[in-house]
């Protein structure tokens, strides 16, 4: 059933300007948060452009990528990644693996194995996107950098730390120099750095990392950002691993009273601050404490890994 958008009234509905007109209001919706609209909107144009350009033309491929991120803030995962593989598979053969589109599509296609659990997959995807933005548009670049960003989260996940911690070094010292200290973009990348170091066994430098992380988030988003707490939450997890359980304790208490209040006590990263909480109360001999804790959020007693 066609979409009922108001193309230019003078053109018939598949004439090329008419869906280059539904492509652009696709991709407004789409901007706007409206992604039913958009998913149908655009559902109704690939239609069209495969009809009357083709499967392979640049343009039904660039409506094929748009209705897959569609799919993917609807939560409809597994039909995206479908649908992003038949586009990737279309564009490395069509425009080659350096092309930006074929880079963009293996990106979200990485994207889509990663919600699905699949770190392996989407690693090697992250691969392909990311030596294809280098070598296409430098090191520096931003998609470069967003990149590597993306491949050392999975390598992480794979618990491969020591290629994380080379890749995020190196992002973040361009990152510091491209956008500055303070950005949110250099930020998460310490972040993320912090943890390869804790991983490693480099607490101490960890530590630091991380403390300035914390202050500098505290600065420009406040106490109570989520992004300010994930790093008190690794701030407490380096000073549990250096032995310091009472700062630990206290910095995580003062974390979860946050996160309960900002997020509710149900949310995983509110839970994962109760197991934390409850490892620092063991360390400094208190068990009861943490039992009783993690009764309160109906936890099982057992002990946790702290892990911030």
């Amino acid at each position: 059933m066609p979409w009922p958008f108001s193309r230019r009234p003078t053109l018939d509905a598949d004439h090329p300007d008419a869906l280059a007109d539904a492509h652009n209001r696709a991709v407004e919706l789409g901007a706007r948060g409206q992604h039913q609209q958009a998913r149908e909107l655009d559902e109704d144009t690939l239609e069209r452009r495969r009809r009357i350009l083709g499967d392979d033309h640049a343009h039904t491929l660039a409506t094929a990528n748009n209705l897959a991120a569609d799919l993917r803030e609807l939560g409809e995962v597994q039909q995206a990644r479908e649908l992003d593989e038949d586009t990737l598979a279309r564009r490395r053969r069509v425009l080659g693996d350096d092309d930006l589109g074929t880079l963009a599509t293996a990106s979200a296609l990485a994207g889509d194995y990663r919600a699905l659990g699949d770190f392996q997959r989407a690693r090697e995807l992250h691969e392909l996107a990311f030596f294809g933005r280098r070598r296409t548009l430098g090191g520096d670049d931003i998609q470069t950098l967003q990149s590597a960003h993306l491949l050392g989260t999975d390598l992480r996940a794979l618990g491969e730390f020591q290629k994380a911690r080379e890749l995020d070094d190196d992002s973040l010292a361009r990152r510091r120099r491209i956008l500055g200290d303070d950005h949110p973009d250099t930020l998460a990348n310490a972040h993320n750095l912090a943890i390869d170091l804790r991983e490693l066994g480099e607490h101490q430098r960890a530590r630091e990392l991380d403390q300035d992380t914390l202050d500098r988030r505290r600065r420009f988003l406040g106490d109570d950002h989520p992004n300010t707490l994930n790093s008190a939450n690794n701030l407490a997890a380096d000073l549990h691993a250096l032995g310091d359980f009472q700062e630990a304790r206290a910095l995580d208490q003062d974390t979860l009273d946050r996160r309960r209040r900002v997020l509710g006590d149900g949310h995983p990263a509110t839970l994962a601050n109760v197991r934390a909480l409850a490892d620092h109360l063991r360390a400094l001999g208190d068990t009861q404490g943490a039992a009783a804790l993690l009764a309160t959020f109906g936890l099982a007693p057992e002990a946790t890994p702290n892990g911030g």
